[in-house]
């Protein structure tokens, strides 16, 4: 390779490289599989190697993490956060265990423990009370969690009296069950969001939520692994993990001690069939010597220690003949297509079909053909995944398979929006699926929780044109007699259908609003909103700047709700509903105020504070007299301002201005 040929694939493989550690570390939506991460980072390692003067200052092989992001205070590591070296197979496991044989010699042992696909985590325990809680991220300095890692059950929040030192810190790893991966995900596809590909992507994105109490919702766990006190304690890893263990803190039992390489490859033999039967992901082995004295004696690169490794597991991959590609269409007209297969084992189960994402997956990545024989992966993907097509394979003459432009439901041309991959059916008041899945949603238990009324009845009712759009289920009840026409429903199953209808009418607001299924409003959103602008008249008026000055409601959010209520159907659909009776106002609850010091006073709240979240800035005004507005006027008091906050709310503040002040100008005005 030339050096100007060289010099264009370092930069090349660099902006590659940094563009997936951003996926995977700040967005949690890795695009990559991380066998292919590591094979581009090889090549990249040794191409600066050979070629230096090309290195970039900031190069992916210098990195440990991801960015820091900037929603969170940033706290630098008291020890640095290194990575580990990774390896795919035996031969290069026997080239580090000769390493470390001709560095110490050969009396030493390995502890082996299973490599949890999740989120590193640093606690940081003073007076056996948790302290702090900071991510990995750039590997010398993380963002603090603290408050968001509470919430996590595992985690002591307060030690038991033990022998544990005043002050340490202990490493782990966060991570989600698999079930409540699946339970969660599919809330997720409900509310018209694009679904978390694994359960590493979701706890990350969990733990970065900027709202504690969704993130208490969400059921996290972790497991702790590794200690560091400033005067050494004990003389091995292993006895750490027994200590730690003693004073309170959840070490995972699988956990392995050898004094040579073929106990440590049977245990990696063994849990590389084993995993699939896990209730959360692994995807390796980690390996590391055990004695603390020679792990100081073998000592670190740049990047990672000398003295541990780890192994990755490839992804168990199997080929078989793709039948054919059909396509689901969702409530909000998201048309997905899926791949259809001749079933096969797979992971320990019978796999028939898997996810192809987008026209851009089946055009131009997989260039899919009919009847291709694929290789099919699942991994840390809880759907399986087509990886590639075997070329070999492919028919003479078979015809490219290429993404449908037309809904298969209703025939209407399909939409693509700007800066999205999905293709959308636009027809929402004539697409059966559509308008059967707005109705499901609506009735289910976390929205209008409606008895005696399941996704089948809305099925056939429908199919019977007795049910076109949400309202027609208050008037169901004019027609008793179609209703006792209906196969299996009889006239107990029609009196508990029509009182449960009834009894949905006193759902409060926030249960409205979710279930109408505006598009990226879920349960969590509906709350905000509906707490924040009192009742539907003053929501539908919102400009999306307004729907901005609520807490967690971004730009996609806003445009969304704005874009529903400027439609004059939905408008025409929540007048009917208003006159049924349901509720589109929110209950106000009596408050005894802590005190009036904020009274006739009004306050905008931006940016991201060390001791308190929003919602409770918000609290603290409301329960002293103040007001929180939504948007920044001449009439506006107070603009109370945080890290990162939003430049254009600082310049239109100073422009009329405003009094900025700091949450705790705020607390001294409250004495």
């Amino acid at each position: 390779m030339s050096p100007e040929e060289a010099k264009q694939r370092i930069g090349s493989l660099s902006s590659e490289l940094k563009q997936h550690n951003y996926n995977y570390f700040v967005l949690a939506m890795p695009t990559i599989s991380d066998f292919d991460f590591d094979k581009k980072l090889e090549e990249l390692n040794a191409l600066e190697k050979q070629f230096p003067e090309f290195a970039e200052p900031d190069s992916p092989t210098k990195r440990v993490g991801g960015d820091i992001t900037k929603e969170f205070v940033t706290v630098k590591h008291r020890w640095p956060m290194l990575s580990l070296g990774n390896t795919y197979n035996a031969q290069e496991l026997l080239d580090f265990d000769q390493r470390i044989r001709k560095a110490i010699g050969d009396n030493f042992e390995y502890v082996c423990e299973l490599k949890f696909d999740g989120l590193s985590i640093s606690l940081t325990y003073q007076g056996g009370n948790l302290l702090r809680a900071v991510t990995r991220g750039d590997g010398i300095q993380g963002d603090d969690v603290t408050t968001n890692v509470r919430t996590i059950n595992t985690i002591p929040k307060k030690l038991h009296p033990s022998d544990y030192p005043d002050e340490f810190e202990i490493r782990g790893e966060v991570f989600m069950h698999l079930k409540a991966f699946e339970r969660l995900n599919a809330e997720r596809l409900e509310n018209g969001e694009p679904p978390y590909a694994n359960p590493r992507n979701f706890a990350s994105g969990t733990l970065k939520m900027q709202d504690s109490g969704e993130v208490a919702r969400r059921p996290l766990d972790c497991y702790l692994y590794f200690l560091y006190t400033e005067k050494l304690l004990f003389k091995t890893h292993w006895e750490s993990l027994q200590a730690v263990k003693s004073w309170g803190f959840q070490t995972n039992e699988h956990s392995r001690i050898y004094s040579n390489l073929d106990g440590v490859l049977e245990f990696i033999s063994l849990w590389d069939k084993k995993r699939f039967g896990l209730s959360y992901d692994i995807d390796g082995i980690v390996i590391k010597v055990n004695s603390y004295a020679q792990q100081a004696e073998l000592g670190f690169t740049a990047k990672s220690p000398r003295w541990a490794i780890a192994y990755k597991f490839k992804a168990e991959q199997v080929e078989t003949e793709l039948l054919s590609v059909t396509y689901q269409v969702g409530r909000t007209g998201a048309v997905t297509p899926v791949a259809n297969l001749k079933p096969v084992q797979l992971a320990g189960t019978t796999v028939k079909r898997a996810t192809l994402h987008n026209a851009d997956e089946i055009e131009k990545r997989l260039k899919l053909h009919e009847h291709d024989w694929v290789y099919v992966e699942k991994g840390g993907e809880i759907i399986p995944k087509i990886i590639s097509v075997n070329l070999e394979k492919r028919k003479d003459r078979a015809n490219p398979i290429y993404y449908i432009i037309a809904c298969p439901s209703c025939g209407t041309t399909l939409e693509r929006k700007e800066g999205e991959a999905a293709f959308y059916c636009p027809n929402e008041e004539g697409c059966p699926p559509q308008i059967v899945g707005k109705m499901q949603h609506f009735i289910g238990r976390k929205a209008m929780n409606i008895d005696g009324l399941g996704n089948e009845t809305i099925e056939a009712l429908y199919q019977k044109n007795l049910i076109n759009k949400i309202s027609d289920i208050y008037d169901l009840h004019l027609h008793s007699d179609q209703l006792k026409q209906l196969d299996r429903f009889g006239e107990k199953s029609i009196n508990n259908m029509l009182d449960g209808i009834e009894k949905s009418k006193q759902m409060p607001f926030e249960k409205v609003l979710f279930g109408l299924g505006i598009r990226y409003v879920g349960e969590t959103v509906a709350k905000k909103l509906a707490a924040y602008f009192k009742n539907v008249d003053s929501l539908g008026a919102a400009t999306p700047e307004e729907l901005n000055a609520v807490e967690e409601i971004g730009d996609r959010i806003a445009v969304s709700v704005n874009d529903y209520f400027s439609n004059e159907k939905h408008k025409a659909e929540i007048e009917k509903l208003k006159i049924q009776g349901l509720q589109f106002v929110s209950e106000e609850k009596e408050v005894t105020l802590a005190s009036e010091s904020l009274s006739g006073k009004t306050f905008i709240i931006s940016g991201v504070f060390a001791k308190y979240s929003r919602d409770e800035l918000t609290n603290i005004i409301e329960q002293n007299g103040g007001k929180i507005v939504s948007s920044i006027s001449a009439k506006l008091n107070y603009l109370v301002a945080g890290d990162n906050m939003g430049p254009a709310k600082l310049e239109k503040a100073q422009k009329l201005n405003i009094p900025i002040i700091s949450d705790e100008e705020l607390l001294g005005m409250i004495g």
